[in-house]
């Protein structure tokens, strides 16, 4: 009763039903937690923590921050990624096919700490959700199968963290699996991340004996005793070691605290000095809040990283865990962000992530920089130059969401209203607090833009990757073209990663996506949640071209529109440039130094609207290097004319260049059981495919190589039916390379409608 009348009170209800094939499940908050949600965020930032959850599939990921949310006391039962049943893995394709599939941010409290997190995709299709999420987090929480390491994925969103220079922890997962190898997998964090683990615990007992572990920190047992089969892992003892204690466990536990100790002192100065000062003879008499706060130094300078043990799945480590967290990972104001300086106490936000709901429009993720975001206030969005109200403003919870009056800098807040915003904008205040963040930008610099110009004050956005797979779609009938139409903006709006245009040969839609389960997710949404059965064209891959040779050659274009003669001579000349890291280069020699500003721009816009379009198959080109080596304009010529002429002076070198036609390569890793290894390297070499590797890892192999994406079309079925379902494997975009001339020719006549 007390509960019913609480939700009338607020006026929102927060109870959900999750329904799976096999259970149906009533789920929902407890009301002192929505309480605590509903109040306005504590403004002391240094509680803060924006972290994220990241892994290769299966890793555990989705288990651990379901434990999170229970032992924070923000959800009343367990879920089960099996079940369907989890808080963050709320869409329907994700409650089906068990994976992740579009990161899930939450918030909850742990020990007077706010922690923001977001859930993320393993799946390589989505790892533009990992991508963007890491972008705007501080910390992140690397969870690997204590049984297999670092795996293909994990190597991906590691690099990811460090190119946005994210500090990390990391927790060895599944412990209590027979194959669990602790020092397997350290070793593999150092050999394959080229990272330096601090082991923070050993553990107590190994694989269904897995009990709990053993703190370094504080030299305590930390033990979840099973008291019944549904035990929840809530109560766990912690007892001091002492002499009792197992002897293994005791030597193993005095041994690596040794090692920690004298790790850490390598790493960080400040505890070296106080090694050396005081406690030189006697390691074991180092203070547990000295070695803590030296951890939490190396952590934060990216020297190292902390190892934590568990079992997600068995509810045994979560806790510690959390703790690490807040004690580890940095708050808001402990990282540096570019820019922000100059805003000062205004508002700075990026958006990084948006959602389209039925009910009340566009959802827009906003990560606050800087100043406080309140709700029914007009914001400034710097990118597309226009302002836009906010009406409301919520607090995220998966798909369940808690309305605030506002938020201060250091969280991350979801926002209705902001129809014209997408990932990457950046959000302020006003045109004016741009203006002056940009004066106080120019002020500093010592070489100077224009006064008010706003492009040193928007915040980076996310670099959004290539797609790799493409295929038409059509709707059931010519009635419904508005309504897909409508669906795919909605998609590519949610989704950056997928791109949407119209051929313009065949008039057809054509989706371009990062893999065949990318694809199949957007056409299952879209007749889901959009009530479309389309129609889809046959997938093919996304190739590019390039030249062989270095050509030069001079155009001119002499056309008279109405009363006016435009005349223009360009002599250019293009070349491979292999060093240009995929991309393609414009350059002018210096005899066009006289072209004006306007001129340029025109000739590079000739020149770049040729690079969309390939000799061969009309494939976008890389690794192209132009050489401008001169322009004659006659006085009244327009630009367009300009841009044309170079355009077409374009089409003619690289028709003389000769083109080759790059294909993506995968990096492909399977692990099998031996007695199937040979059927799948007997396929492999039928695809193309070369062998890089084989690794061993406990009963099984984890075979490495590079395979032609046109050749894994339907992989995963063909590899279940070789080895009775008893292998996994995992697909990444390697590189582009040049096909033999032999698959260029059939590529050629099958695109052509020869074969």
């Amino acid at each position: 009763m007390i509960w019913g009348r609480y939700v009338l009170a607020v006026g929102r209800q927060f109870c959900r039903c999750r329904v799976s094939s096999h259970i149906k499940r009533q789920y929902s908050f407890l009301p002192d937690e929505v309480k605590s949600l509903r109040t306005v965020v504590n403004p002391d930032i240094s509680k803060i923590r924006n972290i994220g959850i990241m892994a290769h599939i299966d890793a555990g990921k989705t288990t651990t921050t379901e434990r999170m949310l229970y032992y924070s006391g923000y959800i009343r039962a367990l879920g089960d990624v099996d079940d369907g049943d989890t808080v963050t893995d709320f869409m329907a394709q994700e409650r089906e096919r068990g994976i992740t599939i579009q990161s899930a941010a939450v918030t909850f409290d742990w020990k007077s700490h706010r922690i923001n997190l977001i859930d993320t995709p393993g799946h390589v299709d989505f790892t533009l959700e990992v991508e963007r999420a890491l972008r705007v987090l501080d910390g992140a929480v690397a969870v690997f199968d204590a049984s297999a390491g670092v795996e293909a994925q994990t190597l991906t969103v590691w690099r990811q963290a460090e190119k946005h220079h994210v500090p990390c922890i990391c927790f060895l997962n599944k412990m209590d699996k027979s194959t669990a190898d602790l020092g397997f997998s350290i070793q593999s964090i150092r050999d394959k991340l080229k990272a330096n683990p601090v082991l923070l615990q050993t553990p107590i007992g190994s694989g269904k004996n897995f009990t709990g572990v053993v703190d370094l920190i504080t030299n305590q047992k930390l033990i979840w005793k099973q008291k019944s089969v549904g035990d929840d892992g809530r109560a766990y003892e912690v007892k001091p070691l002492n002499e009792l204690d197992d002897a293994a466990v005791l030597q193993e536990a005095k041994g690596a605290r040794s090692a920690l100790i004298e790790q850490v002192a390598d790493l960080d100065d400040e505890f070296a000095e106080l090694l050396l000062n005081d406690f030189i003879e006697n390691l074991d008499a180092v203070p547990s809040i000295k070695l803590q706060a030296a951890v939490r130094r190396v952590t934060l300078a990216r020297k190292g990283v902390p190892v934590l043990l568990g079992s997600s799945l068995k509810n045994k480590g979560v806790q510690p865990l959390l703790d690490a967290i807040t004690a580890y990972l940095p708050a808001p104001n402990e990282r540096h962000h570019d820019l922000v300086q100059w805003y000062k106490d205004d508002l700075c936000a990026l958006a990084f992530k948006v959602l389209h709901d039925k009910q009340r429009g566009p959802l827009v993720f906003l990560r606050i920089y800087s100043g406080t975001l309140k709700a029914q206030t007009a914001v400034h969005n710097i990118n597309r130059n226009s302002i836009e109200r906010m009406s409301r403003l919520l607090v995220p919870f998966a798909d369940q969401h808690v309305e605030i009056p506002s938020m201060p800098a250091g969280n991350i807040a979801l926002t209705v209203g902001l129809k014209q915003t997408v990932t990457g904008d950046t959000i302020v205040l006003s045109k004016a607090s741009a203006a002056a963040a940009a004066r106080r930008a120019q002020n500093k610099a010592d070489t100077g833009k224009k006064r008010g110009e706003h492009a040193s004050v928007i915040l980076s956005g996310v670099e959004v990757p290539d797609p790799v797979f493409f295929c038409t779609i059509e709707p059931p009938t010519m009635a419904k073209q508005a309504d897909l139409e409508n669906a795919l903006n909605c998609l590519q709006r949610e989704d950056p990663s997928l791109k949407v245009r119209v051929d313009p040969d065949s008039g057809q839609t054509v989706l371009c996506g990062m893999g065949e389960l990318h694809i199949e997710i957007i056409h299952d949404r879209i007749r889901r949640e959009y009530g479309i059965e389309t129609h889809l064209g046959p997938l093919q891959v996304a190739y590019r071209e390039t030249i062989v040779q270095h050509v030069s050659t001079t155009d001119t274009l002499d056309r008279t529109i109405g009363e006016k003669r435009h005349v223009v001579t360009v002599e250019l000349s293009v070349r491979p440039a292999a060093d240009a890291g995929g991309s393609c280069q414009v350059e002018f020699e210096e005899q066009t130094v006289e072209l004006s500003p306007e001129m340029k721009e025109a000739v590079e816009n000739g020149v770049h609207s040729s690079y969309l379009q390939g000799p061969l198959l009309g494939y976008p080109l890389q690794d192209v290097s132009t050489l401008i080596q001169s322009v004659h304009v006659e006085s009244g010529t327009s630009l367009a004319m300009v841009s044309a002429c170079v355009s077409r002076c374009m089409l003619k070198a690289l028709k003389l260049a000769g083109g080759q036609v790059l294909e993506p390569v995968m990096s492909l890793e399977v692990t099998v059981g031996e007695d199937y290894l040979g059927s799948v390297l007997g396929d492999l070499a039928q695809r193309r495919g070369t062998v890089r590797d084989i690794q061993s890892r406990h009963d099984n192999k984890v075979l490495l190589a590079t395979v032609p994406l046109a050749e894994m079309m339907g992989y995963s079925t063909i590899l279940r039916t070789l080895t009775s379902g008893n292998a996994t494997f995992s697909l990444e975009l390697d590189s582009y390379e040049a096909m033999n001339l032999q698959d260029q020719n059939t590529l050629l006549k099958r695109m052509s409608g020869l074969l």
